[in-house]
C-alpha cells in the first residue's frame, strides 16, 4: 500500500507540476473609469481606467484588455475611423496606439506605439499639453489641440508629426477680428470636430468660447464665429460655462438673429455648465438634442444629468454617479440612421437607453454589471446546478426585469468563439443591504439573473416612500431616475455574511450581521406569510457577560407578501446577535448549523427546533462583548438622518462615509484573521481574543464511536485550535416529522499551537473527501467507501493534520513554511480531471494563504504539489474575498466592483475567444492630402503586425 501511494503521489506530482494558474476574464464593472470611446464601424465599446487599463467590449462574450506599462490615468479613448486602431491619451500627456491583430484564428490587442509632442526648446509644458483630440476621417491624421491653443497635426499610426500642417495659435489670432478677441487670451483647445460633409474642414474652440473653422487644405480659417456639428454640415451646436447652448448657422456671411439660436434650457437662475452636446437628425421627425450638465446650480447643482429633447418629449436623465461621457448609437451604418440607444458610462456603471421604445426604458446589460451596487460582503459558488432549477431561478429572475426594454443589446462588434459552457455555473453574492444576487457564472459574461432581498422580513429604518431622484407629474426640470448603484444602507445589520444553496433540493439559508439565519425554499408563486423567529441563547445563561454590540433585527408580526424566488419559512435569531461568522446546510437531514463568536448551534428546519447549543466564549475575551458595528453604528444612523434631510441624492458624498465605516468594519475583523503575520509557529495563549469564534462547520457520515457503525456528526472549528464532534441520532424517515433529532458530544480535538481552524474534511476508505448532500441519490457521485478507515482532516491557519477514525489518533501533518509568515486564509476541495480521460481525475485541495499564494494539496496523502503567486499579499480585502469552485477554479475582488476569475484547472477553463475582423467602408474613403502618409501608414502597420518582438507588443489573447 505504500509503494502504492508514493506511486501515486510521484504521478500526480508530475501531473499538476504541469498545471498553470491562469487569470482568465475579469467580471463586473471596471473599477474608477475615466475615459470612454466607441466604434461605430467596428461596433466596439472601449473604457479606460485611471489605473491605465484599457478594456473593450462588443458583443457578449467579446472582450479585451491591455494595461499601459505608465502608472497614469487614460483620459481619452478614440477609434481611428473605419480601422481596428485605437488612440488612448494618459494624464501623463503620453499618446498610445493600439490594434486588434488576428493570430491563429483569434484576436489579440496589442500596443504598436506610443508618442510625446514635443515642444521648441524653452517652451513651457501647456504648449504640448494635449487637451483634445480628433482622429480624422481618412484614418491617417491625428488632431492634438493644446493648452497652449496650438493644434499639432500627427500622422498615424507611425506619429510623425507634419510640422508644415500644425495650427498655430498665432496663425488663429492673426486671421480674427480684435472685435472678438480684445486683450483675452484665448486659452486651451477646448473641442475640434470634423465636418461630416467635408473633411477638410474642422472647427477649432477655445476656452474663451471663441470657434474658428479652419480649412485643412488651404491653412486658413474658412468661417468665423463663435461643439457638434449638425449631419448636414449646416450648423454648428456650442454649449457653455453658464448652461446655455447655441445654434450657429455655417458658411452664411450675414446671420441675422433668426438663424442664430441661443438658449438656456433650465434658466431664469444660475446654472452649471452644459459639457457635452449632441444634435442627431431622424427620418420622419424632429431632430434629438442630448446634452449633459446645465442643471440650476443653487437647486440641482448635485445631479448629474443627460437631458434628452425629442419633438415635445423632454426627459432630465437622474444618474447615481459623476457623468464620464456618453454617446449614442445610431441604426444604419457609419452611424446614418435614426437614434437607437444612449449609452453613458458613469463613475459607478454603464447605462443604455433606448430611445425608439416609448417610454425611453432601460436595456439590460449582458455585462459590466455593476456588482457593488451594494457593498459586496461575501460570495458563494455553486457549480453544475440542475437544468430544472437553473430554468426555475430564470424565471423568476425574468419576472423582476419587466421594466427592462425588449430590445437587444446594441453593441454587436466582434465574434465570440469560446465553445458553450460544459456546465451551469452560479455565483451568489451577499450585499450589505441585506439582498443576495444570483449570477450566471458560466460563461464570460457575469450576467444577472435574480435577485433576493431579505429586508422584507425585519421592521427597519427603510422609508419605501423615500425614492430619492423620483420625478413627480408637472416636476421641473423632469427628472427620471435611472441606474441602479445605490450604497445606501438602511440598516448595517441586514447585510449578508454567510451564504449556503443546496442545488439538489432548491434550499437556500442565508446568515446576517445581526446573527439571523433565514432558510428558504424555491417557490414559483407569490406566497404572503408570517415568518416566527426562534431566538437561540449562545451563551446558556452564562454569568458576568454583557453584550454591548447592536441589537438585533425587529421581525415583522404582520404577515409579508413574498413575490416568486426563494421565500423564507423559518428564522433563527442568535442571541447575543453577533455576526455569524459560519454556516452549513445538510438538505438531506433538513439541518441548519450556524456560528458567531460565541458559540455554534444545530437546527432543524423540518420540525423548526433547536437540536443543541454550544457556547465557546472565553471568559477573558472582552472582544466578544463588542460587536464589529458598535463603533461604526452611530455614524451609519447619523448618515441616514443627515441623508434624509439633505437628499439622499448626493451619492458620492454619502459613498464616501459608508466607504470610510465599512473600512472600519473591515479593519476590526482583519485585525483578528486577516493581517498577514511575518512569525515561526509558536504557541498562542488561551487568552488571546475571539478564540471562541466558530470558523467552520461540517456533516459528516462517519465512523465516530466505533469501526463498524457509521452515524451522521457536525463538526466545529474554532479560532482557538479547537474541533468539536458531536454525534447525531436521526430518526427513520417515517417519523422524521415527529420524533426529535438529539445530538451527543462525542469527540474534542485541542491543537497544540491552538491555531484558527479554518477547514475541515472526512476522507473515506478510499482517501476520497465525503460527496455532497444529495449528491449520490441523485447518481452524481459513488457511495463513499464504507469498509475501509476513515480519517479526519484539520486544516488550521500553520498546518494540515490527519487523524484516524474513530480513535482520533495523529497520522500524519504537513507545516506550512513558518518563516514567511504562511498562514491559510481559504480552503477548498476541488476536483481536477483529466483532459485526456473524460472519467479520470484527482481530488485535491486548493489552498490561498495570507501571502497570496496558491497551493493545491494532494489527497490522502496530504502533499504540498505546486504553488502559484495569485493575489499581492498587501491587497487584504482580495484574499479575504476568495472563493473556490469545485472544479479548480476561483474568484477574487480585484477592486470593490470588480471580480479576477483564475483557474488551476487546464480542463475547466473559461476565457474569451473572440475576433474582430477589418470594418468594410461603406463608400470611397475621404482623404485631404497626407504628403506620402498612405505608404507610411502600410509600412508600420506591417512592421507591428509581422513583427511579435516590438518592445511594445504586450496583450491579453482573447
Amino acid at each position: 500500500v505504500n509503494i502504492l501511494n508514493q506511486i501515486l503521489h510521484s504521478t500526480m506530482s508530475k501531473r499538476l507540476t504541469k498545471m498553470e494558474l491562469l487569470k482568465t476574464v475579469e467580471h463586473g464593472f471596471p473599477h474608477q473609469p475615466s475615459a470612454l470611446g466607441y466604434s461605430p464601424s467596428l461596433q466596439l465599446l472601449a473604457i479606460g481606467t485611471r489605473s491605465g487599463a484599457i478594456k473593450l467590449y462588443g458583443a457578449p462574450g467579446v472582450e479585451f484588455m491591455g494595461l499601459h506599462d505608465e502608472n497614469a490615468a487614460v483620459t481619452q479613448v478614440h477609434f481611428l475611423p473605419h480601422q481596428v486602431e485605437l488612440v488612448t491619451l494618459l494624464d501623463d500627456n503620453s499618446l498610445h496606439m493600439w490594434t486588434l491583430r488576428a493570430h491563429k484564428g483569434l484576436s489579440e490587442l496589442l500596443e504598436i506605439g506610443r508618442f510625446t509632442l514635443t515642444g521648441p526648446p524653452g517652451a513651457p509644458p501647456s504648449v504640448t499639453r494635449v487637451t483634445a483630440v480628433l482622429p480624422h476621417s481618412s484614418g491617417e491624421l491625428l488632431l492634438l489641440g493644446t493648452e497652449g491653443g496650438h493644434v499639432f497635426i500627427v500622422e498615424v499610426p507611425g506619429f510623425r508629426e507634419l510640422e508644415e500642417r500644425n495650427i498655430s495659435l498665432d496663425q488663429v489670432a492673426s486671421s480674427v477680428p480684435d472685435d472678438y478677441i480684445g486683450r483675452r487670451n484665448l486659452e486651451h483647445v477646448e473641442a475640434l470636430q470634423e465636418n461630416p460633409v467635408n473633411p477638410n474642414q474642422v472647427v477649432i474652440g477655445y476656452g474663451r468660447g471663441l470657434m474658428v473653422v479652419w480649412d485643412l487644405e488651404k491653412h486658413c480659417i474658412r468661417q468665423l464665429e463663435s461643439v457638434w456639428w449638425t449631419e448636414d454640415g449646416g450648423y454648428i451646436l456650442s454649449s457653455h460655462s453658464d448652461g446655455s447652448y447655441c445654434r450657429w448657422m455655417v458658411g452664411v456671411d450675414d446671420v441675422n438673429e433668426e438663424e442664430e439660436k441661443s438658449d438656456i434650457p433650465y434658466g431664469h437662475f444660475p446654472c452649471k455648465a452644459i459639457m457635452k452636446i449632441i444634435q442627431l437628425p431622424t427620418e420622419d421627425g424632429p431632430p434629438f438634442l442630448l446634452f449633459s450638465g446645465g442643471m440650476p446650480r443653487a437647486s440641482y447643482g448635485d445631479r448629474h444629468c443627460i437631458t434628452v429633447i425629442h419633438g415635445k418629449t423632454h426627459v432630465a436623465l437622474d444618474f447615481t454617479s459623476r457623468i464620464i461621457d456618453f454617446f449614442v448609437i445610431t441604426d444604419g451604418l457609419q452611424q446614418k440612421g435614426d437614434p437607437s440607444a444612449l449609452v453613458v458610462l458613469v463613475e459607478e456603471e454603464l447605462v443604455v437607453i433606448d430611445l425608439q421604445t416609448e417610454g425611453w426604458p432601460v436595456i439590460q446589460t449582458p455585462y459590466l454589471v455593476p456588482l457593488h451596487s451594494s457593498a459586496i460582503t461575501c460570495s458563494h459558488h455553486v457549480s453544475a446546478i440542475p437544468f430544472k432549477l437553473w430554468e426555475r431561478i430564470s424565471s423568476v429572475g425574468e419576472l423582476q426585469n419587466t421594466h427592462y426594454s425588449k430590445k437587444p443589446w446594441p453593441i454587436t462588434g466582434g465574434q465570440s468563439l469560446a465553445p458553450d459552457p460544459p456546465q451551469r455555473d452560479l455565483l451568489l453574492t451577499g450585499h450589505e443591504d441585506g439582498t443576495v444576487r444570483f449570477w450566471d457564472a458560466s460563461g464570460v459574461c457575469l450576467s444577472p439573473m435574480y435577485k433576493l432581498s431579505t429586508a422584507g422580513v425585519f421592521d427597519t429604518d427603510a422609508d419605501p416612500n423615500d425614492n430619492m431622484n423620483q420625478g413627480t407629474e408637472g416636476e421641473w426640470p423632469p427628472f427620471r431616475k435611472v441606474g441602479c448603484f445605490d450604497p445606501y444602507s438602511d440598516d448595517p445589520r441586514l447585510g449578508i455574511q454567510k451564504i449556503h444553496l443546496c442545488k439538489y433540493s432548491g434550499y437556500l439559508t442565508v446568515a446576517g450581521t445581526a446573527g439571523q439565519i433565514l432558510v428558504m425554499e424555491l417557490n414559483d408563486e407569490a406566497a404572503e406569510q408570517t415568518v416566527e423567529a426562534k431566538v437561540v441563547d449562545l451563551l446558556q445563561g452564562q454569568e458576568g457577560f454583557r453584550w454591548k454590540g447592536h441589537t438585533r433585527l425587529d421581525v415583522r408580526e404582520e404577515p409579508v407578501l413574498f413575490p416568486p424566488g426563494f421565500q423564507p419559512f423559518a428564522l433563527v435569531q442568535c442571541q447575543p446577535p453577533a455576526v455569524v461568522t459560519a454556516l452549513n446546510l445538510h438538505s438531506e437531514w433538513k439541518l441548519v448549523a450556524f456560528g458567531t463568536s460565541h458559540g455554534f448551534g444545530l437546527f432543524d428546519y423540518q420540525q423548526k427546533n433547536n437540536v443543541f447549543v454550544k457556547c465557546t466564549l472565553n471568559p477573558s475575551d472582552q472582544l466578544a462583548m463588542e460587536g464589529p458595528l458598535s463603533r461604526v453604528k452611530s455614524i451609519k444612523k447619523s448618515l441616514r438622518q443627515s441623508f434624509r434631510r439633505i437628499r439622499r441624492s448626493r451619492v458620492s458624498l454619502r459613498k464616501h462615509h459608508l466607504q470610510e465605516a465599512n473600512a472600519r468594519l473591515e479593519a476590526e475583523l482583519a485585525e483578528m484573521e486577516l493581517a498577514p503575520v511575518q512569525r515561526k509557529i509558536e504557541a498562542r495563549s488561551s487568552d488571546d481574543s475571539f478564540t471562541g469564534l466558530v470558523r467552520t462547520l461540517y456533516f459528516a457520515d462517519t465512523f465516530l464511536s466505533d469501526s463498524s457503525h457509521n452515524s451522521p456528526s457536525l463538526w466545529a472549528g474554532t479560532n482557538g485550535g479547537c474541533v468539536f464532534a458531536y454525534m447525531l441520532r436521526l430518526p427513520p424517515v417515517e417519523h422524521r416529522a415527529d420524533e426529535p433529532i438529539t445530538a451527543h458530544p462525542a469527540k474534542e480535538i485541542q491543537l497544540m499551537h491552538r491555531a484558527p481552524v479554518v477547514g475541515i474534511v472526512v476522507l473515506d476508505g478510499h482517501g476520497a473527501p465525503l460527496p455532497e448532500p444529495l449528491e449520490v441519490a441523485h447518481d452524481l457521485a459513488r457511495s463513499p467507501e464504507m469498509q475501509g478507515s476513515h480519517h479526519l482532516l484539520v486544516i488550521s491557519e500553520e498546518q494540515f493534520k490527519v487523524f484516524t477514525l474513530p480513535k482520533v489518533s495523529a497520522k500524519m501533518k504537513l507545516k506550512l513554511t513558518a518563516i514567511d509568515g504562511s498562514r491559510v486564509r481559504r480552503v477548498g476541495v476541488a476536483w481536477f480531471g483529466s483532459n485526456r480521460s473524460e472519467d479520470y481525475g484527482e481530488s485535491g485541495l486548493v489552498v490561498l494563504t495570507n501571502q497570496g499564494d496558491l497551493h493545491v494539496v494532494s489527497l490522502p496523502s496530504v502533499k504540498l504539489q505546486v504553488q502559484y503567486p495569485c493575489i499581492r499579499k498587501e491587497d487584504v480585502s482580495g484574499i479575504a474575498s476568495c472563493v473556490f469552485t469545485k472544479h479548480g477554479q476561483g474568484f477574487y475582488l480585484i477592486s470593490p466592483s470588480e471580480f479576477e476569475r483564475f483557474s488551476l484547472s487546464t480542463r475547466c477553463l473559461v476565457e474569451p475567444r473572440c475576433l474582430v475582423g477589418a470594418p468594410l467602408h461603406s463608400g470611397p474613403q475621404r482623404r485631404p492630402q497626407t504628403d506620402g502618409a498612405s505608404s507610411a501608414h502600410r509600412r508600420v502597420m506591417e512592421h507591428a503586425l509581422l513583427n511579435d518582438e516590438s518592445e511594445y507588443c504586450r496583450t491579453e489573447t482573447c
